[in-house]
């Protein structure tokens, strides 16, 4: 009976320690996610910036390139 009770203790600790493990790594990633999608809401804030001054440049009666 004690042997069962050891095994299950250590297999309890095991999934303790890989729990913990796990909730790690998903907190790492999550932080990643966040830097990620801020870089890209920035990335994406400046191509528009970008666009818009390009546009402003051409004068009214120029055809874009792709004409």
């Amino acid at each position: 009976m004690d042997e069962r009770f050891d095994d299950l203790e250590s297999r309890i600790t095991l999934q303790e320690d890989m729990i913990d493990e796990l909730n790690k790594t998903v907190y790492r990633q999550q932080i990643r996610i966040d830097l990620l999608e801020t870089a890209i809401t920035e990335l994406t804030k400046r191509f528009f910036e970008s666009e818009n001054r390009n546009q402003d440049v051409r004068m009214p009666h120029e055809k874009p390139p792709h004409y």
